[in-house]
Order: structure tokens, then C-alpha cells, then sequence
């Protein structure tokens, strides 16, 4: 079955980095798109980066562009979130997907990684 194991979340202070990591398995990685989405408290869940296949597509929500970036190893069946400039906006739980073949909607979703980005 699909697995997706988030990591690298944590308290951080504004303008700090963080890398979200994402291990997957029980699909064939290289084939998938994969994402990162968020949900901020008290907020539904939103999309936030997802990649292509082959690591050259990438697309991001506009509030993060520039600052975050999306990357995959498929060697490691990993992919990455870099986080940069991080704001207190940025506070939520951040989750890993397993994204549909096109569009920002994913079909599986890990359990999530707590980032917490203070003031």
C-alpha cells in the first residue's frame, strides 16, 4: 500500500530555514507526481508545491513562490521541501502527496509534519 512518511518539521523563528524530507513506498515512485500541501489551524488544507516526474516540472502557490522549492531524488524515493525566509503565516502541518497525473490534487496524503515558525 501507499506509504508516505514525512520529517524535518519543527519550531523555528521567521526568516529560518527548514528541508521537509518525504519517504515513500508501495508505489512506483519515478512514475508518480509528488506534492506538499498544508494546512494552517483553523483552515482547510491547500496546496503548496508539486513536481513532476522527472524533476524538471515544478509549480508552486503563489504566497511560497520564490521561497520554497520542491525536489525529488527518485534514486531515494524522496522528495524535499526547502523552506526558506519562513514567515509565521507559514505555521501549520505540512503534508506529503502523491499528486494525480495532472493539477494541483493529490490521492494520497502522508500523516503530516508539524512546522511552527515564531515571530
Amino acid at each position: 500500500q501507499v506509504q508516505l512518511v514525512e520529517s524535518g518539521g519543527g519550531l523555528v523563528q521567521a526568516g529560518d530555514s527548514l528541508r521537509l524530507s518525504c519517504a515513500a513506498s508501495g508505489f512506483t515512485f519515478s512514475l508518480s507526481r509528488m506534492g506538499w500541501f498544508r494546512r494552517a489551524p483553523g483552515k482547510e488544507r491547500e496546496f503548496v508545491a508539486v513536481i513532476s516526474r522527472s524533476n524538471i516540472g515544478t509549480e508552486y502557490d503563489d504566497v511560497v513562490k520564490g521561497r520554497f522549492t520542491i525536489s525529488r531524488d527518485n534514486a531515494k524515493n524522496t522528495v524535499y521541501l526547502q523552506m526558506n525566509s519562513l514567515k509565521p503565516e507559514d505555521t501549520g502541518v505540512y503534508y506529503c502527496a502523491k499528486m494525480f497525473s495532472t493539477g494541483r490534487d493529490a490521492n494520497y496524503w502522508g500523516q503530516g509534519t508539524q512546522v511552527t515558525v515564531s515571530s
